[in-house]
């Protein structure tokens, strides 16, 4: 008996991944013809990404619970008004009128399921409508979003470190609350003094306000740390408050007693006065030395913790000074803070010191878009620095999906363009996440995104992609009612 077999008996495989880059080289001369294509055409492919974040997040509903509306009445709505101010930001542009070079643009007219966007002049008379109140409900806003993309990605911190800054934001025109201040880079020009905090586990934005050009006060700091307890996640239970001395008064102090925040403030009015003889040195090889004591400020209700650090002063390069100390502090350079922690004083000033970041996150801040001021008005100029901030938090939680994409399944190979997102600064995430060209074309009567496959940053924008979807198909951590206190349940 004759058995028949098919010559071609394996199977086809598909191949899994994307091809390496196959094409030809191009001929590119003066004599290159040119046409038009029907293909709509984007140059932020990276914008579907957020798209799909607003819809995993219900940032709609979190919008129409939490936004206190203007008496303005837009045709496209509050949502579509706030959302386009947000893209822009999103984007890069931080001029309202940078809206002329987006009025086009393929993925923005089709979220927003328009031919073109409306001149910038729509959004700015949107923008003069708003004030202070639609800025707390921002921060309102961005509470309960943080709260949502916590239980997203499984965070949950018992203990959290809040670093607290100024800033001066110059003004070159005659807008209102602008001062004449601290400003050490354009000395005489009048300013804005923005104060604002950030978390160091998260590197995101938790609470701010705009201000005018003026020191800040006692009671002012003490208003700000009160109001910290109301942005917080409810898994928190433990808060270290880091600012400079700007923030050294009795009201704070007394401030984050009554919330039950542990404190380091540098010192900036004090003399406290520290014993000779306990004076110590934790490294041998150093001659850096610590001390602490206790003590009560003139006008102080209660006596606090200091803590100092003293450093050698450099000596002159002769073997003679010129001229021997008349004291011994003057033979020193002296760091001292104000505490609630206990502990050795060398870990309390190492603990500080970490806050030297924050300088980082309010510098990114200010390219982000908050030295642009949009309007004379400060009731403006008050809502659009929380929606700089806004665009801000977004940016960071974008980066902290991406990176916890990489490798979310077993057996899936890390993208490295997505490995170090999460560290990066938005100027580069945006070169990662953004900045890819799209094509957006019909394809079974249905719009479709489509990226090149030559581009090396194509596969992570997929691999996010699908991430995305996979986490949208999942039910909502905080529709289940687990994983953290439901802080802001009866809000949404």
């Amino acid at each position: 008996m004759v058995k028949s077999s098919k010559s071609k008996s394996r199977k086809n495989r598909k191949n899994k991944g994307f091809r390496k880059n196959t094409a030809s080289a191009r001929k590119i001369n003066a004599s290159t013809p040119y046409e038009t294509c029907s293909e709509q055409l984007s140059p932020f492919g990276g914008l579907l990404a957020m798209i799909k974040f607003f819809d995993l997040i219900d940032f709609k509903q979190i919008f129409h619970a939490t936004y206190r509306a203007p008496g303005r009445q837009p045709k496209l709505g509050h949502y579509s008004m706030v959302a386009g101010l947000l893209m822009l930001l999103f984007i890069g542009f931080n001029r309202i009128w940078h809206f002329t070079y987006i009025r086009l643009d393929a993925i923005l007219c089709g979220f927003f399921r328009l031919p073109k966007l409306p001149v910038a002049s729509t959004f700015w008379r949107y923008m003069d409508s708003l004030g202070v109140n639609q800025a707390q409900s921002l921060l309102k806003l961005m509470s309960v979003l943080r709260e949502r993309v916590w239980r997203q990605l499984g965070l949950s911190y018992y203990r959290i470190c809040i670093d607290i800054d100024t800033t001066v934001e110059t003004l070159f025109g005659n807008q209102q609350g602008g001062r004449k201040g601290h400003n050490t880079k354009n000395r005489g020009k009048k300013g804005y003094r923005p104060v604002l905090c950030f978390i160091e586990q998260t590197r995101e934005y938790l609470l701010g306000k705009l201000r005018k050009g003026e020191t800040i006060s006692g009671k002012q700091t003490a208003a700000f740390i009160l109001r910290i307890k109301s942005q917080l996640p409810g898994c928190i239970r433990q808060v270290l408050i880091r600012a400079d001395g700007e923030f050294q008064s009795w009201e704070s102090v007394q401030a984050a007693k009554s919330c039950g925040f542990n404190f380091i403030i540098a010192n900036k009015r004090c003399n406290p006065p520290f014993d000779a003889g306990t004076w110590y040195r934790p490294w041998k090889r150093k001659d850096i030395e610590y001390n602490s004591c206790v003590y009560q400020p003139i006008g102080w209700e209660a006596s606090c913790r200091f803590v100092a650090m003293r450093i050698p002063k450099a000596q002159s390069a002769s073997k003679q000074p010129v001229q021997c100390a008349l004291f011994e502090d003057d033979s020193y350079t002296y760091r001292i803070f104000c505490t609630s922690l206990s502990g050795p004083a060398h870990e309390v000033v190492s603990q500080y010191d970490k806050r030297a970041d924050v300088e980082n996150l309010v510098g990114e801040a200010k390219r982000e878009g908050l030295d642009a001021i949009p309007s004379a008005k400060f009731k403006n100029n008050y809502a659009f620095f929380q929606l700089v901030m806004l665009s801000y938090n977004i940016w960071r939680y974008m980066k902290l999906l991406a990176a916890m994409s990489q490798g979310h399944e077993r057996g899936t190979r890390e993208i490295p363009s997505l490995k170090t997102v999460a560290s990066n600064t938005i100027r580069i995430a945006r070169l990662k996440l953004l900045f890819i060209a799209a094509k957006v074309v019909k394809d079974q009567n249905r719009d479709k995104v489509k990226y090149s496959i030559h581009d090396a940053r194509t596969p992570a924008m997929i691999h996010f992609l699908n991430f995305l979807d996979k986490a949208r198909l999942k039910p909502r951590p905080w529709a289940a009612g687990v994983m953290l206190p439901q802080r802001f349940a009866s809000e949404t």
